[in-house]
């Protein structure tokens, strides 16, 4: 029984104990010599191999085609389990040692659990969901150990006993509370009953309503005598799941945070299931206090940490998407507030394009914008506001754009008609540099001044471009143009660099569900919520929409997880960085792919 085969991998890891005894007990060890065949084809299949070093190749019979390969960690040849015979040749590179797990063994497994059986399913959804399934417990350990912090907590209102009903409304509504403290005086009977408890009590303004409208009190009524005691509380540096059991227990709303015997916040159970987003509400609230561009600046720096708490803790890659492209949303916003003087702001719409437009910004990059100008309006500072712009949103973080798709630059300043007159333009696609303009504004997202003056821009573009085959052929061309880190066939091509996920995988979706998109006259700006559309008016196929859709999630959160292991924002993945259940899926996202890639050459006309 081989001692250290890895029973933590998918899709072994969701096989229950007696039958990961079973495995154990039933799998064997084969060792295969450079360029010997491990399987031929025609073979009757009798096992399931697993790599533990050494490489397959799997070719066609004659040797012409190489389908793909196979190292540490992969598995092959399911279909031949199913089938009974092997299709293709499977011959090792190189010296090679595999796990053998017999076939019987194998098919008792695949009938006996259904999530085991899962993973062979050649639908990516369900087999993506399976991995992520892996570490559901390691996420959740990492959220029971978050610990109290006064950064999460609302600091805490302390009231007198002696203040009366009214003034400790009127507090609460100046204050911004809808609870506060009372510090008890020493001789209040009810500290006898308690005597471990701290000598406060808590009101709200519940209690204050339920005393005046239902029990008839005085506005005058002394607060101490309605007031909830003792008060539910947790030491700071306590864990967070500690808080969240005893408000749960006691149906409690809110706790105290105590540092000895002193209150120091007041934390309740909206701010606990925010603690789960990493203190994502502590970084926008400290946007939207932002005073100057330095206080912008400094919260701005925390948004890579934000990122990177969200991933460890296994937030799913489309809502840590939506959540950034708020935040980002919300410093781009502050910063056109900051630096566009007051009066110019219903006259002018500052727009986001590219990923961030679409709403799939992850990692601050270049930064894409564009201004409309409201039609009439005179502005001779305009350039040199813009340039200023630009700076502020340089100092927070976002890089300039090789491009120069800026508001810094004149040709992305204009009145919303000459921004009609442009799209027309472009829509005639008298040259790349056309096509690809078009298409970064085909993503524009109005996020600061008069939002309305987008509406009749974009409106214009979906009137230009609806149903026009002949732009649509020149627009798609991109998503076409960009060879598959794929062989024929199978084999993933990586080099020193790396796989370059974006032009090889993401670009292709992205640029292919765009195109669909005017061509259909859809509403939206983000990929995902755009291959929605597209599937339920039945424009792609359920399987197809699925497929896509987890694929470039797949490809998000691989690009997502290299650039935050290794601290950079580029677009190369390197293939020993990945483990073989994300190979295996990685492979499978390229064919996905390729079939989208082959379905709009055929549905646009485009030569290749």
């Amino acid at each position: 029984m081989p001692a250290h085969f890895n029973l933590k991998l998918p899709p072994f890891d969701c096989l229950e104990e007696s039958q990961k005894n079973t495995l154990l007990s039933s799998i064997d060890i084969a060792y295969f010599r450079h360029n010997q065949h491990v399987l031929k084809t025609n073979q009757d299949s009798q096992y399931l191999h697993i790599i533990i070093k050494g490489i397959v190749e799997e070719r066609d019979e004659d040797g012409r085609e190489v389908f793909a390969h196979y190292t540490h960690d992969d598995l092959f040849d399911v279909r031949a389990l199913f089938e009974q015979k092997v299709r293709h040749d499977y011959v090792s590179l190189e010296d090679t040692l595999v796990y053998l797990l017999p076939r019987s063994v194998f098919i008792d497994l695949y009938d006996q659990n259904g999530q085991f059986a899962a993973y062979f399913n050649n639908n990516l959804a369900k087999r993506q969901e399976l991995v992520d399934t892996a570490h559901k417990q390691q996420n959740l350990a990492e959220f029971i150990l978050n610990r109290v912090d006064t950064n999460l907590c609302h600091p805490p209102l302390i009231l007198s006993c002696d203040s009366s009903i009214q003034e400790a409304t009127l507090i609460l509504k100046d204050s911004g509370c809808d609870a506060a403290l009372i510090r008890l005086n020493d001789d209040d009977h009810r500290l006898e009953s308690e005597e471990h408890s701290l000598p406060f009590a808590i009101i709200t303004r519940t209690d204050m309503l339920h005393a005046v409208i239902l029990e008839e009190l005085s506005h005058n009524t002394p607060i101490t005598s309605i007031a909830s005691y003792p008060v539910l509380q947790i030491h700071q540096g306590e864990f967070l799941f500690n808080a969240m059991i005893k408000m749960t227990r006691h149906r409690f709303k809110r706790i105290m945070v105590v540092d000895g015997k002193e209150p120091i916040g007041m934390l309740d159970m909206t701010q606990i299931l925010s603690a789960f987003s990493t203190h994502s509400h502590v970084l926008t609230l400290s946007i939207a206090r932002a005073t100057s561009i330095d206080e912008l600046a400094t919260t701005s720096l925390r948004q890579r940490q934000l990122v990177d708490g969200l991933f460890a803790h296994g937030i799913h890659i489309r809502f840590i998407m939506e959540l950034m492209s708020a935040v980002n949303e919300q410093i781009i916003e502050k910063a056109f507030e900051l630096v566009v003087p007051p009066k110019m702001h219903k006259q002018c719409c500052l727009v986001v394009l590219g990923s961030e437009g679409r709403g799939e910004q992850i990692l601050k990059t270049d930064q894409d914008n564009a201004l409309i100008i409201k039609d009439g309006v005179v502005w001779p500072e305009c350039c040199q506001i813009m340039e200023k712009l630009t700076h502020t949103l340089h100092q927070l973080g976002y890089p300039l754009c090789p491009g120069k798709v800026m508001v810094n630059n004149p040709d992305w300043v204009k009145s919303q008609a000459e921004w009609q007159e442009t799209l027309s333009n472009w829509a005639l696609a008298r040259s790349g540099d056309d096509i690809m303009n078009l298409a970064i504004f085909t993503d524009a997202h109005a996020i600061a001044g008069n939002l309305k003056l987008l509406s009749p821009v974009r409106s214009h573009l979906k009137q230009v471009m609806k149903n026009n085959m002949l732009s649509l052929q020149s627009f798609t061309q991109p998503a076409v143009q960009f060879s598959l880190p794929l062989t024929l066939l199978g084999k993933v091509k990586y080099g020193k660099q790396g796989i370059d996920i974006k032009a090889g995988g993401i670009f292709p979706i992205i640029h292919g569900i765009r195109a669909l998109t005017l061509e259909y006259g859809l509403t939206s700006n983000n990929t995902f919520a755009r291959i929605t559309q597209l599937s339920n008016k039945k424009i792609l196929e359920p399987d197809t929409a699925e497929n896509l859709t987890e694929a470039l999630k797949l490809m998000f959160k691989l690009r997502l997880h290299q650039q935050l292991d290794q601290q950079h924002t580029h677009n190369q993945i390197t293939w020993e960085g990945l483990d073989r259940a994300e190979r295996d899926l990685l492979r499978h996202s390229l064919h996905v792919v390729k079939k989208f890639k082959q379905f709009l050459v055929f549905h646009y006309q485009i030569r290749e």
